[in-house]
């Protein structure tokens, strides 16, 4: 999408950081001149969205922003018209989009973005904002009127990436969960993000990003991958991933 302007990161957390300590320089840079921000938390199933939207404003104190949840207000859709900036959460991406159609933001989200506002997203926050939630990690706890998402860009993600196979585990791993979506879907990009990083989306660029020069000690990788045509490739912070758009 022409003009996109978002923030797209794996994970709220990294190792033992507090909630979205690794990433406020990179929200920071993302919010440059905005001093509010409309959250979204239907994806928190197990949260009250009081309390989550009360977790975000207080990770973002310190860069003085003043943060609303979205289901506080009557009109849902114009809270998307009149937002400054948005942000939605973690938790279980199937009952994020389901809400997301129930209360019809997906075509007011899409459009507000096309104007160049602001989008963060973490975990089931950034799987939205690709082609569909067919590559996320979570369970289908509810069933969405679609499984197409918003968008924003033109290929899959899969946040919270990692190769990591627990001794005496006999399921799929990731990649091989991965691999059969590219036996389905030949020619469809899946960029895989790994806690820590991001992907930063501004003036029709893309870069992959890492917040980990906050965290010291932090040995967290940094490179991501990318899923096309049955082939996994590293993907690193000086790659130009424009291609992509």
């Amino acid at each position: 999408m022409k003009n996109a302007n978002l923030l797209l990161l794996s994970s709220s957390r990294v190792d033992d950081t507090t909630y979205l300590q690794h990433a406020l320089a990179l929200i920071k840079a993302k919010l440059t001149g905005v001093t509010e921000l409309l959250f979204i938390p239907y994806a928190g199933v197990t949260v009250n969205y009081d309390d989550y939207t009360a977790m975000v404003q207080n990770a973002l104190t310190e860069l003085d922003i003043k943060v609303t949840g979205i289901h506080q207000y009557a009109d849902p859709v114009s809270a998307i018209n009149a937002a400054p900036a948005i942000a939605v959460g973690g938790g279980n991406t199937f009952n994020l989009l389901h809400q997301l159609y129930q209360n019809k933001l997906i075509k007011a989200i899409q459009s507000k973005v096309a104007q160049g506002t602001p989008y963060i997203g973490w975990s089931a926050g950034s799987n939205i904002a690709g082609l569909s939630i067919r590559t996320t990690n979570d369970m289908p706890i509810i069933e969405p009127e679609s499984f197409n998402a918003l968008q924003l860009v033109d290929f899959q993600l899969n946040p919270h990436y990692t190769d990591f196979n627990p001794p005496g585990h006999n399921g799929e791993t990731r990649a091989q969960r991965l691999a059969e979506f590219m036996v389905l879907n030949t020619t469809t990009a899946i960029v895989a993000i790994v806690e820590g990083t991001a992907l930063d989306i501004k003036q029709n660029t893309i870069k992959l990003v890492s917040g980990l020069a906050e965290i010291k000690g932090s040995a967290t990788a940094t490179n991501g991958f990318l899923f096309r045509a049955g082939k996994k490739t590293i993907i690193t912070t000086e790659d130009n991933l424009d291609y992509l758009l």
